[in-house]
């Protein structure tokens, strides 16, 4: 994509906050509209050690998805795949719970060697997303080593093993993240949730438990977005009561919550200046207690992911306006 795409919305940065596949979509149309000006803080917490190697499932599904790359059939993983590795080590009795297909299995094994050379993942994503094409500056939330764990009847489960290996059958008990006392944002997070350039700070509509949350608690993130000059707007992950891809709403019901943008709202409160929420629930968007951008969170292909990234856009320019005491237009589409 053009590294002058998206002059429509001034010459300020926007940073995005961002976890696995539902948030990589709405990357994917933020960079589109904003080419080099966008910068997505991903999720580590998913981070594991399989089979000797080092693996970061949202890091490379964000690597994937904006470099054009991903399977979007599957929903996971690089299109054209093929598994002969895994036909193999089955063959031979290894451990095939985790899906690894062939392209995606060099990224890893790269990885992995340069981690073991002292390279930090802020670095080799910095040059892995530059060697496939992507046009946004693809940062880590932190270098160190933090690990989303699970607590359940059956115990703690690493995310990937509740995740992928028992597919979140396993009741929620509690999320919590280990190594969190040692997590640090970088010193390139910090920067970027700083900037004097710095227009607008967005939540894509990934999980906010196991997907947003982990960001946050790397030190220095949540008091960054409290402490930025642009305004921070989460999307929600809510349709209709229902999480459009993932288990969100499984989660939610477990751990007491009720599946409303009312309950995104509380879970961001004190971070957030704005919600948006899709059109099925425009109805909701008086009693949220918070400036609300309606509009058609469902991203189904490339243009509706563009779409979404405009009115996300519009509206950030809006809170911008109202700040300042200017009267702003609203994109068609998304309105209070």
């Amino acid at each position: 994509m053009s590294d002058d795409s998206g002059k429509r919305d001034g010459a300020g940065r926007v940073v995005a906050l961002c976890g696995g596949v539902g948030g990589a979509k709405l990357a994917l149309g933020l960079q589109a509209n904003l080419g080099v000006r966008l910068t997505v803080i991903v999720n580590m917490a998913d981070d594991f050690n399989h089979l000797g190697l080092h693996i970061s499932p949202d890091l490379d599904t964000v690597l994937y998805t904006l470099s054009g790359l991903n399977d979007t059939a599957r929903g996971w993983g690089r299109a054209g795949e093929t598994w002969n590795f895994m036909a193999a080590l089955q063959q031979v009795g290894g451990d095939t719970w985790f899906q690894l297909g062939d392209r995606d299995l060099a990224l890893h094994v790269e990885r992995t060697r340069r981690r073991a050379l002292g390279e930090t993942p802020t670095t080799i994503a910095a040059d892995i997303a530059k060697r496939l094409g992507v046009t946004a500056r693809i940062l880590p939330a932190t270098d160190a080593d933090l690990r989303t764990m699970v607590t359940t009847p059956e115990g703690e489960l690493e995310f990937q093993r509740y995740f992928v290996a028992r597919r979140c059958e396993p009741t929620v008990k509690r999320i919590h993240f280990e190594g969190r006392e040692n997590a640090m944002a970088t010193d390139d997070v910090r920067q970027a949730l700083a900037a004097d350039d710095l227009e607008l700070i967005v939540i894509c509509p990934s999980n906010p438990y196991l997907s947003i949350d982990p960001i946050l608690a790397v030190r220095g993130i949540a008091d960054g977005l409290r402490a930025a000059r642009a305004p921070v707007v989460a999307v929600s992950p809510i349709i209709g009561g229902e999480a459009v891809k993932g288990p969100t709403r499984k989660i939610m019901d477990e751990l007491g919550l009720a599946p409303t943008n009312a309950e995104i709202v509380a879970h961001y409160r004190g971070l957030i200046d704005g919600l948006v929420i899709d059109r099925a629930d425009g109805a909701e968007a008086a009693s949220l207690g918070t400036e609300v951008c309606v509009a058609a969170t469902l991203m189904t292909d490339l243009p509706s992911k563009i779409r979404l990234a405009e009115q996300v856009l519009a509206f950030g320019r809006r809170i911008r306006g109202a700040r300042a005491g200017e009267t702003i237009a609203v994109a068609s589409g998304d309105g209070a």
